[in-house]
């Protein structure tokens, strides 16, 4: 049973912290001061609560790396370890939460020098804690996760998020999703990015697809995925890197190709 390295234990530390102030919250949703940041798109004072707790936790144990959060936006880091930059989403799944559903996590990763090297993504509701490190394989606690081996997208679970921000993004979206339920029925839409990342990389969904995402909503599933054996790109050039782009496809190693020729064709 391996043991978490310096780095993930500080991470442990700063989403387990985060995620007890959650929870009161959660149980308390309807309590919540809650105002508008954007179209369909709300900020909680659990939001805020859960971010600064985070970071003040990680600042505390990594003072010099820089910060991209949801809420708080850019902070710059100082001398080399500016280098290293936490991608922090204090509450994926937000609608969710304030509707009382219970699926929403805590997404924070690491990235240095533009890549990401760390990540985990916590769901206090369920207890689940899935995190991996650049080399280190990726693990629920410490349970080795592997990606899924089925092969055929009929019998695929694949998820998916729906834009809000633009009729064209909608008409973009719907044209994927008919044609990727043509060949693969079992489609979701949960609404928590972080989490069906974490669930590819868990063998729970085969693929997953999503435009329009953050970096804090990637960055972590992106290396848990890597380092279950699976695959994450870029919806539209191979070349570019998905946690810039927010234009999101991941799945297993069998069906990432396929699943990415059905979503370019739409």
């Amino acid at each position: 049973m391996p043991s978490h390295s310096a780095l993930m234990n500080v991470m442990l530390r700063a989403s387990e912290k985060a995620a007890r102030s959650l929870i009161r919250d959660f149980n308390e949703v309807e309590n919540l001061q809650v105002s508008m940041k954007g179209p369909g798109d709300f900020v909680s004072a659990a939001d805020r609560r859960a971010e600064e707790i985070i970071f003040t936790e990680l600042k505390k144990a990594r003072p010099d790396y820089a910060f991209l959060m949801e809420e708080s936006g850019a902070i710059e880091g100082n001398g080399a370890d500016a280098e290293y930059r936490w991608l922090i989403d204090p509450l994926d799944g937000t609608t969710n939460f304030l509707h009382g559903l219970p699926h929403w996590a805590i997404s924070i990763g690491l990235e240095h020098k533009g890549e990401v090297i760390a990540g985990l993504i916590h769901d206090p509701v369920k207890d689940e804690i899935f995190h991996a490190e650049k080399g280190s394989g990726a693990f629920m606690r410490r349970r080795r996760l592997r990606v899924s081996g089925r092969q055929d997208l009929m019998l695929a679970t694949i998820a998916t998020g729906a834009p809000r921000r633009s009729a064209e993004s909608r008409t973009q979206f719907m044209k994927e999703y008919s044609a990727m339920i043509a060949v693969a029925p079992g489609l979701r839409r949960f609404g928590a990015a972080a989490l069906d990342l974490a669930y590819v990389a868990a063998g729970r969904y085969e693929g997953f697809w999503e435009r329009n995402l953050k970096p804090w909503d990637v960055a972590a599933g992106a290396i848990i995925v890597k380092e279950s054996g699976g695959y994450i790109g870029d919806l539209d050039s191979s070349a570019a890197n998905p946690v810039e782009t927010g234009n999101v496809i991941a799945a297993n190693d069998r069906l990432f190709e396929p699943m990415a020729k059905i979503l370019k064709a739409a």
